[in-house]
């Protein structure tokens, strides 16, 4: 039986390694026999994980995702994805609840209250999706900088004739292909790999003259905190576009709490057998 981790962010990579070090060292598991496989969408993800062997990379449906917990014989998932894979996480939750499997949501911390207070210049903005960003007036006259992924990009393409737009993305083909599809020219495309130092951040909004930037509430781990600071040094305008709301059956920040849930699960389970 395997603990199937849907993994492809640092946080995941964190809690893989704990599951490792602390988890299976741990005599309910041993007693238990469980292992683990992570599941990754890109080949670059698998460097997150110390055994490449235990990882599987692929995009899978719903359905996809119920023939994997057969093959692996899955008796627990741990949903460790991206906060905005919002489509990954409810079909988990719906294989979950099919097949009657344990699950656990593993999300990054968002930012607090306190830091967010600390940081505004008085110009930031939250809004609760890209619709009611394109659908407003807020990137008008602007040179905006998008840090919110390529997926995204292609709803921008009605954009250009009305602003400046730069879009900063992974160093992909397939990110590239996206953001020249969406109408983004060479001199308006940036391909880096966080995470970013401050200084080369605030190098690369004056190197474009950005008057407004816009990314996605994803946490200290990607960057939201860094921008906050660079936008307040700099008096630009930030524009973060809110965490998706998704009702998770359960859900922690604390990787204390997974482990504690595994071994709750994982005695229940050896009871039951």
């Amino acid at each position: 039986m395997k603990i199937w981790i849907i993994g492809g962010t640092t946080d995941s990579g964190y809690l893989v390694q704990a599951i490792i070090s602390g988890a299976f060292a741990n005599n309910d598991f041993a007693n238990c026999s469980f292992d683990y496989v992570v599941t990754v969408t890109t080949p670059e993800a698998q460097n997150l994980y110390s055994d490449k062997q235990k990882v599987v990379i692929g995009i899978m449906n719903r359905e996809q995702m119920k023939q994997f917990c057969h093959l692996h014989e899955i008796a627990i998932i741990v949903d460790a994805s991206h906060p905005f894979a919002t489509e990954v996480s409810q079909n988990a939750i719906a294989i979950s609840q099919n097949l009657r499997l344990p699950y656990l949501r593993y999300e990054r911390k968002e930012l607090s209250a306190n830091n967010l207070e600390q940081e505004n210049n008085n110009q930031n903005i939250s809004l609760d999706s890209f619709d009611e960003l394109l659908e407003g007036n807020y990137l008008s006259n602007h040179r905006v900088l998008l840090t919110v992924g390529c997926k995204v990009l292609p709803q921008f393409k009605s954009w250009h004739n009305r602003t400046t737009l730069f879009a900063r993305i992974l160093p992909k083909l397939n990110s590239l292909k996206i953001a020249l599809d969406s109408g983004f020219t060479s001199d308006r495309i940036i391909a880096l790999r966080p995470p970013y130092s401050k200084d080369l951040e605030v190098a690369l909004w004056q190197q474009w003259q950005i008057s407004l930037v816009v990314t996605k509430a994803s946490g200290k781990a990607g960057g939201e905190d860094l921008k906050q600071k660079v936008a307040n040094s700099l008096n630009i305008p930030l524009i973060t576009i809110t965490r998706p709301k998704l009702v998770y059956p359960q859900v922690t920040t604390k990787i204390s709490e997974v482990i504690t849930f595994l071994e709750t699960m994982s005695s229940s389970i050896n009871l039951n057998t």
